[in-house]
């Protein structure tokens, strides 16, 4: 069943006119006809069924007949990662992140950061993407680019850990989650975070940890945080 996405939709609504780019993709590319059934994510956490009322390529209207709401999953997942230089690693961050399941997405800025700027508009259309296609409730939270040590002052630090590639005691990452409801793990740049930040994390409570054996590119380190995440609770 096609899948849309109708961030506007309310609770109890018994209509909907999809934008005329969907409007166009559902009738031209997916040659829906009146009667056919569809179903509507909001982002919020709710699931509505549909079928098409009127298959117009530019107003094409749907009829709701029935909606769900999705309960948030127990624990909530937030990962701040210093996008990479290359701008398709981090869409495909995004896409395999909200595909996995996570709350929240933070980019930051960092003093080995190839990247200092980063629009979001393109990020947030394959977030979308990502949730349809996945089945998924709710839209994650994608964060601006944030300076590392303006972000430090607003994590707890109680459930925040550090994926760096310094010498020193790390802990495996599946083995300090557990069963916490919350956390929040950083994955620095290709060059890893620079000392004095990762002594400010640590100043402040952070924990480190290891994500394995392994030397991971920037991307992948943040999807197996993502990934760790969801099994060892699920598990």
């Amino acid at each position: 069943m096609p899948t849309f996405y109708a961030p506007d939709m309310a609770p109890g609504q018994t209509t909907f006119l999809l934008p005329e780019d969907e409007s166009k993709h559902a009738v031209r590319v997916l040659r829906l006809v009146a009667g056919d059934a569809v179903a509507l994510v909001d982002g919020r956490g709710t699931h509505y069924t549909a079928t098409v009322a009127d298959a117009n390529p530019k107003r094409c209207s749907l009829r709701i007949t029935a909606e769900e709401v999705i309960r948030p999953r127990p624990t909530y997942t937030h990962v701040a990662v210093a996008p990479t230089k290359n701008l398709d690693r981090m869409e495909w961050l995004v896409e395999k992140a909200v595909e996995v399941g996570l709350e929240r997405l933070t980019f930051l800025r960092c003093a080995h950061s190839e990247r200092r700027e980063l629009k979001l508009e393109r990020l947030e259309k394959i977030a979308v993407s990502a949730l349809k296609q996945s089945g998924q409730a709710y839209l994650p939270q994608l964060d601006e680019m944030t300076d590392f040590t303006d972000f430090l002052q607003e994590i707890d630090p109680a459930t925040t850990f550090i994926a760096h590639l310094e010498a020193g005691e790390r802990t495996a990452l599946a083995q300090v989650i557990g069963t916490a409801p919350r956390c929040c793990v950083l994955i620095g740049p290709e060059g890893d975070f620079s000392p004095a930040e990762i002594e400010l994390a640590l100043g402040r409570g952070v924990r480190p940890v290891t994500l394995g054996a392994s030397r991971l590119r920037t991307e992948t380190a943040a999807l197996a945080a993502v990934f760790t995440a969801q099994v060892v609770r699920e598990l």
